[in-house]
């Protein structure tokens, strides 16, 4: 991956992070960071996910790969927030 694709991967994972956390309802205990890193990752399994199911290129915008990765990172989100909360008890 060239420096170009990181780039894009982290301005991605920024906003599908963003997305995914607003989904989420309720306050989340996580910092922004975490929500980014969360939406990095869900960004680019969610592109895989997409690429496996044969979605992720089609005419235009590709609305179904941005729900599978909004969807992933809302879940990143939940699980992440529910870890954090079991551990500051």
């Amino acid at each position: 991956m060239e420096i170009d694709g990181i780039i894009s991967a982290v301005v991605i994972g920024i906003v599908i992070g963003v997305l995914g956390r607003l989904v989420v309802p309720g306050r989340q205990r996580i910092g922004i960071l975490w929500t980014i890193l969360v939406g990095i990752v869900a960004a680019l399994i969610g592109s895989w996910v997409a690429a496996a199911f044969d979605v992720a290129d089609t005419d235009g915008i590709d609305w179904v790969e941005w729900l599978i990765q909004i969807a992933l990172a809302a879940l990143g989100v939940a699980a992440l927030d529910r870890s954090k909360a079991r551990t500051r008890r």
